[in-house]
């Protein structure tokens, strides 16, 4: 049985965009389940709550202390094939791709041309008048769905062009929120 997962931001004891968690939970098993009722927050750091689960049930719920990741250097890597629409457990397809990234820090996956995510990212670019975040990322993550209702973000197809032209580059989940990089290299 397949087994997926979420990833949730919990700092000074307060769960940051449940509802977004709890609506990807209902669009991956089509059941609602409301996660704040199984989270209690340990400490008032920030922390990564995360909930596996099944279709049938909770599996686990386990928090560790967080700490961004600097990314400055990315690589892109290419495949046509992957597939990774649902947030599950099973990311060797992702891992795989993340192994090619040699002195990189991260990696910015290209399907059929386009832009989708990074290896844990989604990803917005910014064009100096508008953010722009892929129509077709591999995953629609929390908060990219969040940053499309504020209208903070818009879609589009993101080329390899556009994203060499870019004047910033924001890393989008729900850990980091939107992180605007300015300065980073692509190799």
């Amino acid at each position: 049985m397949k087994k997926y997962f979420e990833s949730i931001r919990c700092e000074n004891f307060k769960i940051y965009n449940i509802k977004y968690h709890n609506k990807r939970v209902f669009n991956t098993i089509n059941k609602y389940i409301n996660l704040e009722d199984y989270i209690s927050i340990p400490n008032d750091k920030l922390l990564k709550c995360k909930i596996i689960y099944n279709k049938d049930e909770i599996l686990d719920i386990s928090f560790s202390e967080y700490f961004p990741k600097n990314i400055n250097i990315l690589k892109l890597v290419y495949d046509d094939n992957i597939i990774y629409n649902k947030k599950e457990l099973n990311r060797e397809a992702l891992n795989k791709l993340y192994l090619q990234k040699d002195i990189a820090d991260d990696i910015i996956i290209i399907k059929n041309d386009l832009i989708t995510d990074s290896s844990i990212y989604n990803i917005a670019v910014f064009d100096g008048i508008l953010w722009k975040t892929p129509k077709k990322p591999l995953l629609c993550g929390t908060s990219r769905h969040r940053l499309l209702n504020e209208k903070k973000i818009l879609v589009d197809n993101i080329n390899i062009d556009m994203l060499y032209e870019s004047k910033s580059i924001a890393f989008l989940n729900a850990m980091v929120g939107m992180k605007i990089i300015n300065d980073y290299k692509i190799v």
